[in-house]
């Protein structure tokens, strides 16, 4: 398969790649970095970098921003960061990227922990997550040619997890090489319209 990721530098991203690189052609995209760069907050970037890469059979994103704060301190113009990237940034991607999805191709979005279980600061960053699942369950029922999307729902990584403890406090955080399994279940396996949680 000719799979293209999104975010494939990442820490998630670079565990997808491992688990995947054997097997396939993979394509890696990122804001500054990989074969071809990609701004998600840009539809006419996201359609600029397809018409680059051409027509693959997957397409994962393993990145999206999302401002961390308080909601009592949050302004509309914080909250836009999540909207902007995290979720219309992917559902963009979907919706642009099923133009060059083979038949039974398929999408894999990321949302996260935060969207069920809360942290302090994290709304945000939820109610995108809560967009991107709800969007990924809904179109699920819509995709004709065998396309599937589904999306990974990931905890705090162990490989992150001293950065962030602080505001995953008694949380167990996953192996990133464990989370990447959830995505090659979505890239390999036939299962659509699901949320793989690896909590």
């Amino acid at each position: 398969m000719r799979i293209l990721i999104v975010g494939g530098k990442g820490t998630i991203g670079q565990a997808i790649v491992e688990k995947l690189k054997d097997a396939h052609e993979l394509i890696l995209a990122g804001r500054t970095s990989g074969d071809v760069q990609v701004d998600l907050t840009s539809t006419d970037s996201i359609e600029t970098m397809f018409k680059k890469v051409g027509h693959v059979d997957a397409i994962v994103n393993a990145s999206g921003a999302a401002k961390f704060q308080l909601v009592e301190e949050m302004t509309p113009e914080d909250n836009m960061v999540a909207v902007q990237s995290k979720l219309l940034g992917q559902i963009n991607l979907a919706l642009i990227g099923q133009k060059y999805l083979r038949r039974d191709g398929s999408i894999t979005l990321t949302t996260g922990i935060m969207k069920d279980d809360p942290i302090p600061g994290g709304a945000s960053a939820a109610m995108a997550n809560g967009g991107v699942s709800a969007f990924v369950k809904s179109a699920a029922i819509d995709f004709t040619q065998g396309i599937r999307i589904n999306c990974v729902s990931p905890n705090v990584l162990v490989e992150s997890y001293d950065k962030y403890q602080d505001s995953f406090k008694g949380f167990v955080p996953v192996p990133a090489e464990r989370v990447a399994m959830a995505y090659v279940k979505s890239v390999e396996g036939k299962q659509t319209g699901q949320e793989y949680q690896v909590y």
